[in-house]
């Protein structure tokens, strides 16, 4: 789908230190990095769920 090179990467991480300055980008990538791992439980929590439910569902 996105096909990016090392000049587009770098063009990237250039613009992001300009816009949010060197000692932001630690804060935001960790931000980031909390975001998806949040992201990734609450989407296998479903799956959680259904196998709860159908163990109670046999059980009774």
């Amino acid at each position: 789908m996105f096909s990016l090179g090392w000049p587009e990467v770098l063009i990237i991480l250039l613009a992001a230190v300009i816009i949010f300055g060197p000692k932001k980008i630690p804060e935001l990538g960790s931000a980031l990095g909390k975001t998806l791992k949040g992201f990734k439980e609450e989407m296998n929590k479903p799956e959680e769920e259904e196998t709860q439910e159908e163990f109670d569902r046999d059980r009774s």
